[in-house]
C-alpha cells in the first residue's frame, strides 16, 4: 500500500502529532508498504532532517518539506504556506490513500489535493484546535467558531476521521463531523519502564527527601502548568518541570521552588519519568494525552484533569486521581494525598503500568492498517475484510465503532 501522510508536524518537532506520525510511518514500512510524509520545513538554520528518515535497517521514509513560517506569538510552530509542491508530492507517490494527521493548514490543501486525484482520505483528530484558539483568546469567541467551523470543513471530507478517545470522538460528533472511529495511541512500555527509576537523581531532585511531583509536556499556556503553582508550595514536595515553551520565564517566576530540567528526549527522559513519584498533567484540552500513559508504563502513579483524553486513561482511585480541570487548589489536594501515602502511590503505579502493557505501537499500528483496509474497501465497493481480535485491550468505555452523526 502506498500512503501519503500529510502532518503539521514531524521530527525534529516534539509534540504527539510528530511522534504518532513518526509512529505510523515507521509501522508502515515495517509491514511492507510505502508511506510518504510531507510537512512544513523548520525554522532557517533550524536542525533540518534530511529527505529521508529513520535508518537503512529499518527501512527510510522519505520527507517533503513544505516552505513555512512561524505562528504569530508561538513560533516553535510552523505554518506551510501555498505550495504547488505539496500536489507535486503527493501525486508523485501515486498513493492509494493520504493520511491526514492533525488537518488544520497543511492537511487542508492535502485533503483537496486527495479528493482531485480520486483518492480516498483519513483525518486524525489530534490537537483541540477549538479549545486552544478560546485559551488564546483569539478574537473573542471568534476564533474557537472558526476553528470548529475548519475542522468540520475539512473532517466532513475524509472517508473516515479517526478520534483519539472517546471524549474526542463525542465532540467531533457534537458539531457535525461525520464517519468517527476510535484510534488510540501506543506507548513504549520498553523505553519507559520502572527500571530506570534513578536513586541518584532522585536525591539530586529532592535533597531533603521530598516526594517529586512532575510535568513533562509544553510550557505553553493552553498547558495550564501554572495549576501547578500551589503544588510547588506544599511541604515535604518538589515540584520537578520537564520541557520548554514560551511559558517557560512566566512559570519560573511564579513557581522559584519548583526544578525546570528543560527539554528531555529519549532514555534520558524515560529516565526522567521513573524517577518521579507522582506525574501531574495540568492541561484541560488533550485529545489524548501521551505523557499520560508513559507515566502509566512507568509504574508511577498520575494526576490529571477531568476532561478529553485523560477520562479514558486514568482509573480514578486504581491507577491515579482525576481532578477539577482548571483548579489548582485540587491539583495540590491531589498531590498532597498521595505524598503523603507511599504504599497508595506504589499500588496506583502497578496497576497503572499493568493498564498500558498492551497498547504497543505494533497493536494500534495494525489497528490504523484495519481502518485504511476498510476505507480503501469502501471507497472500491468491495466487502469489508474480517475483523481481527483486538490485542489492544479498552481504553475507553464501550462506545459504538461509529459514532452517529
Amino acid at each position: 500500500m502506498r500512503v501519503a501522510i500529510v502532518t503539521e508536524s514531524f521530527p525534529p518537532e516534539v509534540n504527539g502529532v510528530a511522534h504518532s506520525v513518526l509512529r505510523t510511518a515507521e509501522h508502515l514500512v515495517r509491514r511492507g508498504h510505502q508511506p510518504l510524509v510531507v510537512t512544513p520545513a523548520p525554522a532557517r538554520g533550524a536542525e533540518c532532517p534530511p529527505e529521508t528518515f529513520g535508518d537503512a535497517a529499518a527501512g527510510e521514509i522519505p520527507v517533503v518539506h513544505i516552505p513555512s513560517v512561524p505562528l504569530p506569538g508561538y513560533p516553535q510552530v510552523r505554518i506551510a504556506l501555498p505550495s504547488r509542491q505539496l500536489a507535486i508530492a503527493i501525486a508523485g507517490h501515486r498513493p492509494d490513500l493520504v493520511h491526514l494527521a492533525g488537518p488544520f493548514v497543511l492537511g487542508a490543501r492535502g485533503m483537496r489535493v486527495a479528493a482531485r486525484l480520486g483518492v480516498p482520505a483519513v483525518a486524525v483528530y489530534q490537537t483541540d484546535l477549538a479549545g486552544y484558539a478560546h485559551a488564546y483568546r483569539a478574537g473573542r469567541g471568534f476564533g474557537e467558531a472558526a476553528a470548529w467551523r475548519r475542522i468540520r470543513a475539512v473532517h466532513r471530507a475524509a472517508a473516515r476521521t479517526l478520534a483519539p478517545s472517546s471524549p474526542a470522538a463525542q465532540d467531533l460528533t457534537a458539531h457535525g463531523v461525520p464517519r468517527v472511529r476510535l484510534w488510540p495511541r501506543g506507548v513504549d512500555s520498553v523505553r519507559f519502564h520502572p527500571r530506570h527509576r534513578d536513586a541518584a537523581l532522585h536525591r539530586a531532585l529532592a535533597p531533603g527527601g521530598e516526594v517529586l511531583a512532575g510535568y513533562v509536556g509544553r510550557l505553553a499556556p493552553e498547558k495550564r502548568v501554572d495549576l501547578l503553582a500551589a503544588a510547588s508550595a506544599l511541604p515535604g514536595v518538589r515540584v520537578v518541570v520537564v520541557g520548554d515553551g514560551p511559558s517557560a520565564p512566566g512559570l519560573k517566576a511564579a513557581m522559584p521552588g519548583a526544578v525546570f530540567l528543560g527539554r528531555r528526549t529519549g532514555d534520558e527522559l524515560a529516565r526522567c519519568f521513573a524517577t518521579l513519584d507522582v506525574f501531574v498533567h495540568t492541561g484541560p484540552l488533550e485529545t489524548f494525552c501521551q505523557t499520560i500513559q508513559e507515566a502509566m508504563a512507568s509504574a508511577v502513579p498520575v494526576i490529571g484533569p477531568a476532561a478529553g483524553g485523560p477520562l479514558d486513561l486514568v482509573a480514578h482511585h486504581r491507577t491515579g486521581l482525576l481532578v477539577p480541570p482548571r483548579d489548582g487548589a485540587a491539583v495540590a489536594r491531589a498531590v498532597a494525598e498521595l505524598a503523603a501515602d507511599p504504599a497508595r502511590r506504589a499500588g496506583y503505579g502497578r496497576a497503572g503500568r499493568a493498564e498500558v502493557t498492551a497498547r504497543t505501537w505494533e497493536a494500534v499500528g495494525d489497528l490504523l492498517l484495519r481502518h485504511y483496509a476498510e476505507v480503501l474497501a469502501e471507497h472500491r465497493g468491495q466487502p469489508l475484510p474480517p475483523a481481527p481480535s483486538s490485542a489492544i485491550g479498552p481504553v475507553a468505555p464501550a462506545l459504538p465503532e461509529e459514532l452517529p452523526a
